[in-house]
């Protein structure tokens, strides 16, 4: 039975490897940042254009020096669940700041952001309930979902028409909550939280938002899709990451009613289940969170870069996905074309990802690029020169030209 099985996943793996869906893990050797180090080309430097870094906080000084400073007050982990004897005063510090920042009424800490949205939709919801997802939502939320007994409905991305109907056939439910990425990672989109927010008044229902491509540079002070929009008070529940722009690391959160975060202390499972994040962790991530709440020239330039991405890229004919995020998706259609166009790019030092089936659905690859503030004016048009260089070179190859220029 165990040979059967190790044969079965040889074969998978060599049936994705010919169809060049095979992922490659890159080994960095340097600081994560714009520019960064990969092992096994020589230890030469690459210009990075895939991190979710999106204030160039990575490698700030200022969190390092806060983390080697928390490793020295604080030691180096919790060895327990929060529960237990897990909660350090560093993590009450930081759920306070993060419910400050946000300003919402608690928020509660998770080893990640899928942690946290694993862990939510269980605990708040049974057979009596209702969630409706966007269907371009996170794999997290649609593992979540599938964890609790609610009824599920989903509406196509956006679709305000399909949410509305969805919301009346959940009418006799007991609760119904809405669930949508703030921003929809593979796409750079954003959601459209105003007729979202207003449909679920009209409605009854509760609306959650995974803000987890927002937090940190989106929105006054960088407090995130609700913010943007004027609607903190009308969200109910906002889960995030401090995997991203805040910083960098490890580590999610609920935040939201104060009843909600309450319960999700007393029921959420990998809230009871796992170790509590250490606690230096959480003293460079109080530091990220003030850098952030005050980084507006960070922001103004990741706006100008992406800007300078986004009108460089479409001003070759290159099809992109979202309007105005850094997440700067190039759609090829083709897995192969997208492997071809980031190895061609690769060779020219500079470091982007394809992604295909199953992260994206099938033949909606795409190369999906990511702005980060430490990036330069030059850096963006060094990228935007390669896709002309491999725009040129593909008019030549029938395969690698189909959805480019």
């Amino acid at each position: 039975m165990q040979r059967q099985l190790c044969e079965r996943l040889r074969d998978d793996l060599d049936e994705l490897s010919s169809r060049n869906l095979l992922k490659v893990e890159r080994e960095i050797a340097s600081p994560q940042s714009a520019h960064i180090q990969l092992r096994g080309l020589g230890g030469r430097s690459v210009l990075n254009m895939c991190a979710n870094n999106y204030l160039g906080l990575a490698n700030h000084q200022s969190l390092v020096q806060a983390a080697r400073a928390g490793l020295e007050r604080h030691g180096f982990g919790m060895s327990s669940v929060r529960f237990i004897c897990g909660t350090h005063h560093i993590h009450r510090a930081l759920e306070k700041r993060l419910t400050d920042y946000l300003r919402t009424d608690d928020t509660i800490l998770f080893g990640s952001c899928f942690d946290a949205n694993a862990g939510l939709f269980e605990a708040l919801l049974d057979a009596n309930d209702a969630v409706i997802s966007d269907s371009l939502n996170h794999a997290s939320i649609i593992d979540g979902i599938r964890l609790c007994k609610a009824k599920r409905f989903r509406y196509a991305n956006n679709d305000m028409d399909q949410l509305e109907r969805a919301l009346r056939e959940a009418r006799q439910c007991r609760t119904v909550l809405v669930v949508t990425d703030g921003v929809f990672s593979m796409d750079g989109i954003a959601a459209n939280l105003p007729g979202i927010c207003d449909l679920a008044k009209r409605h009854g229902a509760l609306v959650m938002v995974d803000d987890s491509h927002a937090v940190g540079f989106i929105g006054p002070q960088g407090r995130g899709t609700p913010a943007r929009n004027g609607l903190e008070h009308q969200v109910d529940i906002v889960t995030g990451t401090l995997g991203k722009a805040l910083g960098g690391a490890s580590g999610g959160y609920v935040s939201g009613r104060g009843e909600i975060i309450a319960w999700l202390r007393q029921r959420a499972r990998p809230y009871l289940f796992s170790n509590s994040l250490m606690p230096a962790l959480c003293e460079a991530s109080l530091t990220a969170i003030e850098l952030a709440e005050h980084a507006d020239d960070l922001r103004e330039n990741l706006a100008a870069r992406t800007r300078q991405l986004r009108q460089g890229l479409s001003n070759l004919g290159f099809q992109l996905s979202g309007v105005d995020h850094p997440i700067v998706p190039v759609i090829t259609g083709d897995a192969a074309i997208a492997v071809q166009i980031s190895d061609f790019l690769l060779a020219l030092d500079i470091l982007v990802v394809p992604f295909s089936y199953p992260v994206v659905p099938e033949g909606a690859a795409r190369i999906r690029m990511q702005v980060s503030a430490a990036h330069s004016a030059q850096d963006i048009e060094r990228v935007i020169g390669a896709f002309q260089l491999a725009q040129s070179k593909g008019r030549s190859a029938p395969t690698f030209s189909r959805h480019m220029g």
